[in-house]
């Protein structure tokens, strides 16, 4: 059915043109067409090949195999435009040309792959478009799934067009953030036009219609076959729709000669349709090129490109019917055909499933080579291709620790790949095989315990972290270490007792001196409240640390939360920066998110808003992009903190509670102790002191008391507990507080210390001594949201003293800074107490800096071209295409008044 003979499909197909009219102004989108078998999706793709005009177009399609080849439909899909291979950044380039087996393997950051698809997808639009379209996506392996739907969700401005078609209920083909178009039955008018063509009975006609539910392949296929078998497809109750279906083409099929059969038999077993090797295979079959013509002139098989070295069946059923309804022996037959016909080094993976499928038991010759099929999957980054054939490999096995092996590395590959309920299962299956091999079950364990904490599960993966460390503790004190010190990171989300618990093992493990992790857990330990020496700078243990050798990137991060945690803000900050620029320099989208959170929260910390904003909304996408629902949470409440501090009452509440949501039984949301921040600030900001106090009140208890939040936030709870008249209210939360900032021994603390003494002092000399000595620590801190919020208290309490010259100097130095800071409701709360003090009231000041006005992503590629980088070196940077930067720029020119980018220099943003 030609691209003009759709029935019944002008809001599909005008869905379709505006895409392609947005392409061709500049901008892209992604569609994800769905629905049945048959239903009209591939037409439709056909359609918007047929109307591209000038866009240019790439085109592929997901193959139904059991064998997941890392990468091989992302291959097939660019072959045309690898010519723009050599535009790419070098890491993306050889990300990609590893991915395809053109370069050498080497381990590289997921997600690179999927960069280096988006740029070279930019780079081929080259300014007039491009349309990219993907049938059967359901049937793509894993790797060329993720990559381009990666590329799907970072695309804006490159005029790139990409369409997927999927089917419901196979595969799996989960596309959230892409728009989705679903496709149900034609209308019965338009169903009618469409079976116009065949001359029916009116009760067959009748009966056809019924059977076929608007399903545009069945109204087309049906009645030829209800002639040729005589009404089998049609027997009663017999098949759903797409078994008819299938029956009906398998008709076509069996009319066809017994050697040409073989040969389709092949075809439908081999992946890639190339005809060289469908032929190689078909001769020991006994079947030759020419058996083929009965199967090209019924339309089974078409050409499947211009120079006739590929064949494809006119529809994937048709591969189905071939493949399903041939007899076990014959298919056996035909994988060993396919296994010896690839004989070639490039084709080694490919014959290790042809190996496997042809196997009838255990045969460990086509489990070892599945193996090194892993193996090599995983060194270019196709986790789930390795977890594929790590899983079939342990099936073939013989011997049962071969098994277990195979299943434990399966488990780990899954657990890469992001499939944690995979990893879950294969770990289950291979600790069933275990009983001596006391490494592997640790291993086992580890791999479960981190899917049950990305899922919210923190009980479950406390325990099997801790379990797997004891099973090693003393045979591999190093990796026990490593499991312990993930546990304390689980622990967190549980309860004060169960960190001072997870540290006082980790403490008591007999880690040589010289071990790489032997300083950390000293560190750590001042997490327990009571202690009451200072705790070492973070960077002395971190020199210690990497004096011993390398440290796991996990660890870096639980050192990170540690720091904060410690009051180490500053140099949480700069470790936390120094880990970010190293995963943007490999391209590591996937692991960003992570160690941006405690960027974000270092920036917070010193109120550097307009900075946190800018990384928390880059992390969020970054985290939704990828997939790490985790990390949505906490960035989520981290905006809707930043939403707090301006009075965006609205979106404080909507991001506070995606924030809350998806807690597992028995834990807290990954967000839940910064979403309980947020709405008590905003609600402390508008005024609201009763409704603060009881959110921050949340924060006490456990399993949240000793979380970073709770810390952060005493001083409001004691602001609100002393506006509401309850000061005593206050009293247990500021004591922990007061012992917690003569822990750390760090000014600003000192100094929100000091600021709380002073509003629960009873005695005025008093009161303004600690607001006078908390203003001159802030003061030499430098934190200038925290001496705002000083200031006001001060010029509050003073103007209720009825000093009010005095109360105005320090109410105007707070109005100042919380305007230039945009954080409207403090502003307003100055503002008024200056009225009251006699002053007049000149209205709101907007906020200030060459910055405001432009978006976080603007923000940010604004200073980074101002630091003198080029658009593709940005784009790397910030995982974009290059095309996207220069819209931004562009688009933040006029905000920041200048017209060029040697101007940007001059600006300070």
């Amino acid at each position: 059915m030609g691209a003009g003979e759709l029935h019944g499909r002008k809001a599909e197909q005008d869905a379709i043109a505006e895409l392609l009219a947005g392409a061709r102004a500049g901008t892209s989108s992604a569609l994800v067409l769905r629905g049945d078998p048959g239903i009209g999706k591939t037409a439709l793709l056909d359609h918007a090949a047929a109307t591209a005009g000038d866009l240019r177009l790439v085109r592929g399609t997901g193959v139904e195999f059991e064998a997941e080849l890392p990468f091989s439909g992302l291959q097939l899909l660019l072959r045309p435009v690898l010519g723009s291979l050599a535009a790419l950044p070098a890491p993306q380039r050889a990300a990609l040309e590893a991915a395809f087996g053109l370069g050498p393997a080497a381990e590289s950051e997921p997600m690179l792959v999927g960069l280096a698809v988006l740029s070279l997808l930019a780079e081929h639009a080259d300014g007039t478009g491009l349309l990219c379209l993907v049938d059967d996506a359901q049937w793509l392996d894993r790797a060329s799934r993720d990559a381009l739907l990666f590329a799907a969700r970072r695309l804006h401005a490159e005029g790139v067009v990409m369409i997927f078609a999927a089917r419901d209920g196979e595969g799996s083909f989960t596309a959230p953030g892409l728009a989705e178009l679903r496709l149900s039955g034609l209308a019965p008018e338009a169903a009618a036009a469409l079976l116009d063509r065949h001359p029916l009975a009116p009760a067959v006609r009748y009966r056809l219609l019924a059977e076929a539910g608007g399903n545009p392949l069945a109204l087309l296929e049906l009645p030829a076959a209800l002639a040729a078998e005589g009404g089998s497809v049609f027997s009663p109750g017999a098949f759903p729709l797409t078994s008819r279906l299938q029956l009906a083409f398998h008709g076509q099929v069996s009319r066809m000669t017994r050697a040409c059969q073989s040969l389709l038999l092949v075809a439908a077993a081999d992946e890639t349709g190339e005809l060289a090797v469908i032929l190689r295979a078909a001769a020991a079959l006994g079947a030759a090129v020419d058996d083929l013509s009965p199967a090209e002139q019924a339309g089974l098989v078409l050409r499947g490109d211009a120079e006739g070295t590929t064949i494809r069946f006119r529809h994937p059923l048709i591969r189905a019917a071939v493949y399903q309804r041939a007899p076990l022996g014959q298919r056996l037959a035909v994988h060993r055909a396919l296994a010896a016909a690839l004989d070639s080094p490039e084709h080694v993976d490919r014959r290790a499933w042809h190996l496997a499928a042809a196997a009838t038991g255990a045969d460990e010759e086509a489990a070892a080579a599945l193996e090194r099929t892993a193996a090599r999957a995983r060194e270019r980054s196709g986790y789930e291709a390795a977890a594929a054939a790590y899983e079939r490999a342990a099936r073939l096995s013989v011997e049962p620790d071969a098994r277990a092996h195979r299943e434990a590395l399966a488990a780990e590959a899954a657990l890469e790949a992001g499939d944690l309920e995979r990893a879950k299962s294969l770990g289950g299956r291979a600790s069933r095989w275990l009983d001596k091999d006391l490494s592997v079950n640790a291993r086992i364990a580890q791999v479960r315990a981190l899917a049950d904490f990305w899922q919210g599960s923190y009980p479950a993966a406390h325990r099997l972290m801790l379990d797997g460390a004891e099973l090693i503790r003393d045979t591999d004190p190093g990796q026990a270490a490593v499991m312990l010190t993930q546990a304390v990171h689980t622990s967190w989300y549980l309860g004060e007792s169960q960190l001072a618990a997870t540290l006082d093992l980790l403490a008591a493990l007999p880690l040589a001196d010289a071990d790489p992790l032997a300083p950390v857990g000293p560190y750590l330990l001042h997490l327990v409240r009571g202690r009451s020496e200072r705790p070492p700078p973070l960077g002395e243990t971190l020199a210690a640390v990497r004096r011993r050798g390398r440290t796991p990137d996990q660890v870096l991060m639980i050192l990170c939360g540690a720091a904060l945690a410690l009051g180490q803000d500053a140099d949480a900050h700069e470790l936390a920066t120094s880990v970010a620029a190293g995963h943007r320099a490999r391209g590591g989208a996937g692991r960003l998110p992570t160690v941006l959170f405690f960027v974000a929260e270092g920036e917070v910390f010193t109120g550097r808003h307009l900075d946190a904003l800018a990384t928390a909304t880059e992390a969020l996408q970054l985290a939704r992009d990828t997939g790490q629902q985790q990390w949505v949470s906490q960035f989520s409440s981290v905006l809707a903190y930043l939403d707090a501090a301006r009075g965006d009452e609205a979106a404080c509440r909507s991001n506070a509670e995606e924030g809350l949501a998806g807690a597992a039984a028995g834990a807290i949301s990954a967000g839940a102790p910064w979403a309980h921040w947020s709405l008590g600030l905003l609600d402390l900001g508008l005024g609201r002191a009763a409704a603060a106090l009881a959110r921050f009140e949340r924060l006490t208890r456990e399993p949240m008391r000793h979380h970073i939040c709770a810390t952060r936030s005493t001083p409001d709870l004691v602001e609100s507990a002393v506006r509401v008249g309850t000061p005593e209210r206050a009293a247990e939360p500021l004591a922990r507080f007061e012992r917690w900032a003569s822990s750390v021994q760090q000014p600003w603390a000192d100094a929100l210390l000091l600021r709380c003494r002073a509003l629960v002092a009873a005695d005025d000399d008093q009161a303004q001594a600690l607001y006078t000595e908390a203003l001159r620590l802030h003061d030499q801190d430098g934190r200038a949201l925290e001496y705002a919020r000083t200031a006001l208290l001060y010029g509050e309490w003073l103007r209720r003293a009825r000093r009010k010259a005095e109360a105005r100097g320090w109410l105007n130095e707070a109005l100042e800074i919380f305007d230039r800071l945009g954080m409207r409701p403090w502003a307003e709360r100055a503002r008024g107490e200056l009225t009251a003090t006699g002053a007049q009231d000149e209205g709101s000041k907007p906020a200030e800096g060459a910055a405001i006005g432009l978006t976080p992503q603007e923000l940010q590629i604004a200073r980074l071209a101002a630091q003198g980088m080029s658009n593709r070196d940005i784009a790397a940077q910030l995982f974009l295409s290059h095309r996207t930067v220069g819209y931004h720029l562009y688009k933040a020119y006029p905000k920041l008044g200048i017209v060029s980018r040697s101007e940007l220099k001059k600006l300070e943003l």
